[in-house]
């Protein structure tokens, strides 16, 4: 299989540091040109699903502008540049929670959209997360609370959809599918 060939790129908006948009000029692998191919660049991110030292899943209740209602949600948030998306995903655990593991399962890297970018998620297990310090970091514009799933609550949340963004979803699921072979 031959791969997209980008012939040339544009930034038609940007809005530091949250989103660029961009048209690209795009060569297919028969050949043919698709002009004005719209490319969103919006900053990589972590997930980090954490266990704590009683096998208790740590997970936010909370509110997002995009998502209607409440829903349930993992660690996460923007890799800042230059950082490396294990020190990301450890920072992130540490502002908002306040817990550090020494146990951290990569469990991989993905695209959110398939055609048009929209920045990649690093997904971590951090298992045998403990309580070490306050929040560090209170400038999240939700409202959220810490609850603690076991595994059996943590699959009914999902199953219930529950979780009501699809990457929050994608690193319980994955987290959890790791745990069951081991």
């Amino acid at each position: 299989m031959k791969l997209w060939k980008t012939l040339s790129k544009q930034i038609v908006f940007e809005k530091p540091p949250w989103i660029r948009l961009e048209e690209h000029q795009i060569e297919l692998p028969n050949g043919s040109v698709l002009d004005q191919w719209v490319w969103i660049d919006t900053p990589d991110f972590v997930i980090v699903v954490a266990i704590d030292e009683q096998d208790r899943f740590l997970v936010f209740e909370q509110t997002k502008y995009a998502s209607p209602g409440i829903t349930l949600a993992p660690v996460g948030g923007y890799i800042q540049p230059g950082e490396e998306p294990l020190l990301a995903a450890k920072r992130e655990l540490l502002e908002e929670m306040g817990y550090t593991a020494e146990n951290w399962i990569n469990l991989g890297c993905f695209v959110t959209d398939a055609n048009r970018g929209n920045g990649k998620g690093y997904y971590f297990l951090a298992k045998n997360a403990r309580k070490t310090d306050q929040i560090v970091l209170s400038d999240d514009l939700e409202e959220q609370r810490l609850l603690y799933f076991s595994a059996t609550e943590l699959q009914e949340a999902l199953d219930l959809n529950r979780v009501k963004i699809i990457t929050w979803q994608a690193g319980f699921t994955m987290a959890m599918q790791h745990l069951l072979k081991q």
